[in-house]
């Protein structure tokens, strides 16, 4: 790392504050060229607010923000653009319907005379992409590709566009192993020609792999700036969450007494599959049992979780719950069969934006109970106020909406909106994206107490480590497929990742 004379962009004493919340209290934040920072914190700590403070969505308070020195004020994210700022977001936020090529150029499209030059746009797409190591047809709609690759468009379309300074929110939370390496490499040769990059992510492992510098966040204020070289990891979390975290206090306890070898089995499916998504596998869960789907991105983890829950109709195998055969047919017999379902991309088919947090909770209960069941305000208020305390939910007003709460809490509301129908079975497909260690222990710790109340849990996650902690038995999945299972002391990481590429374990 090569010290530069002077920060290429910096906040100063930036302040911002919403009705009850005081998101950043007096933040300085220098971001140098050719560098990578890192952006830390717990969900709520003002990640967040100040990118989009930074890039003219949200107005401070107080404080500044100098470019190169000189104060900027950017009203929209336009303006942020054209000053050399652009953005990334975690959730991507592109026009499936459109070309991914037009989603490269949208809104700066080359013109040859009164007419868009497509012939540019669509070359000009494909290199790119090809940049980026990636081989695809620019010219078919973003939608047909998936939400790795569009990933990759949105951040084709950021380093395309002539930038300062490159902000980067949970980039990698959609990537698996290579295309993570890939993206680790552009930033490389970004950061080799001078660019500033603010990088936030809640990867521990790819903090310390790609950051220079890492700013901690807590609670709306700036903990401190450290060199990332001289940080160590547990020295890092204890900043972000205030307090110390052992590592051990989360883990799955694997002794015989914690472990009863004998459980009743809740579920048991048999060549369940679905032609042109997921190859004819089997599955048992048992009560008080976390059964952990590990594969790597585009090994079915989501696909087998969208079947047993009907999203996705299975067209062979069968289902038995408790002895008896079912039919999955759609989310609401899952629901009336005890099933509960926290989705990956809780954006688009989790949370009702629109709705308060208290409606995001009671809304599954509701829709079990009947419309002829209707929960008055006042029980609904109580079931929020159960599981908002149980969850350790940050909100100052249950009626607030939902879209305004940080991920993590949003994640934890989905749980809370599960949990309110008293399932025999929950699915939680990767309940920890995108959200920080903190939260991902209580979590974690959540669900672990969950099932020693013999709750049967299918749990999918990116973290190959993550899954091994937290599961009983592993279903390990590699192209669409179940290839084996792991259980006790023999489900290791190195067990599980030998098992994908191929080894016998």
């Amino acid at each position: 790392m090569q010290e530069q004379a002077g920060p290429v962009l910096e906040t100063v004493g930036i302040s911002k504050a919403f009705p009850g919340v005081k998101a950043l209290s007096r933040v300085d934040l220098r971001l140098m060229p050719g560098e990578v920072h890192a952006l830390m914190g717990q969900n709520g700590a003002g990640k967040s607010t100040l990118i989009k403070v930074l890039t003219g969505v949200y107005a401070p308070d107080e404080g500044e923000i100098l470019l190169a020195g000189q104060p900027i004020a950017p009203a929209t994210p336009l303006d942020a653009q054209r000053l050399g700022i652009s953005t990334v977001y975690q959730e991507v936020n592109l026009c499936a319907n459109l070309s991914v090529a037009e989603n490269v150029f949208i809104g700066r499209y080359p013109n040859r005379g009164p007419a868009i030059n497509w012939w540019r746009v669509n070359r000009e797409a494909q290199q790119a992409m090809e940049r980026l190591s990636i081989d695809i047809d620019v010219t078919r709609p973003l939608s047909e590709y998936s939400v790795a690759i569009q990933q990759m468009v949105a951040i084709a379309r950021s380093i395309s566009i002539s930038s300062k300074i490159l902000i980067l929110d949970e980039p990698t939370s959609s990537l698996d192993e290579d295309e993570v390496q890939m993206l680790f490499s552009v930033i490389d040769s970004l950061r080799t020609r001078g660019l500033a990059i603010l990088f936030i992510t809640h990867f521990l492992d790819q903090t310390y792999e790609i950051a220079d510098r890492i700013t901690v966040l807590r609670n709306g204020e700036r903990i401190g700036e450290y060199e990332a070289a001289r940080l160590p990891k547990l020295d890092l979390v204890a900043k972000m969450v205030g307090r110390e975290i052992k590592e051990s206090a989360f883990q799955v306890d694997t002794t015989a007494d914690a472990k009863p070898s004998s459980r009743l089995p809740v579920l048991k499916a048999r060549g369940i599959g679905r032609r042109g998504s997921m190859q004819p596998l089997d599955l048992d869960l048992n009560s008080g049992e976390v059964l952990g789907l590990g594969g790597l991105l585009g090994s079915g983890r989501t696909e087998t979780a969208r079947l047993l829950f009907g999203i996705d109709k299975a067209d062979q195998g069968s289902v038995e719950i408790d002895a008896q055969t079912v039919t999955l047919s759609s989310p609401y017999e899952a629901v009336k069969r005890g099933i509960g379902f926290c989705p990956e991309d809780r954006k688009t088919e989790g949370i009702v934006a629109d709705l308060s947090l208290r409606e995001n909770i009671i809304f599954a209960l509701q829709s079990k109970q009947g419309v002829f069941r209707y929960l008055s305000r006042k029980k609904q208020q109580a079931i929020a106020a159960e599981y908002i305390a149980a969850l350790g939910i940050k909100v100052s007003d249950m009626d607030r909406p939902i879209s305004e709460l940080s991920g993590g809490n949003q994640q934890k509301a989905l749980l809370a909106r599960w949990l309110a129908t008293d399932p025999r079975i929950l699915i939680l497909d990767e309940p920890t994206r995108g959200i920080d260690v903190a939260a991902k222990l209580e979590i974690m710790e959540q669900m672990l107490a969950l099932c020693r109340k013999g709750l049967a849990i299918l749990f999918t996650s990116s973290e190959i480590e993550e899954v091994v902690r937290c599961s009983d038995r592993i279903a390990v999945l590699r192209d669409r497929r179940k290839i084996g299972e792991l259980s006790g002391r023999e489900a290791d990481e190195h067990a599980v990742l030998h098992m994908i590429g191929g080894g016998q374990t």
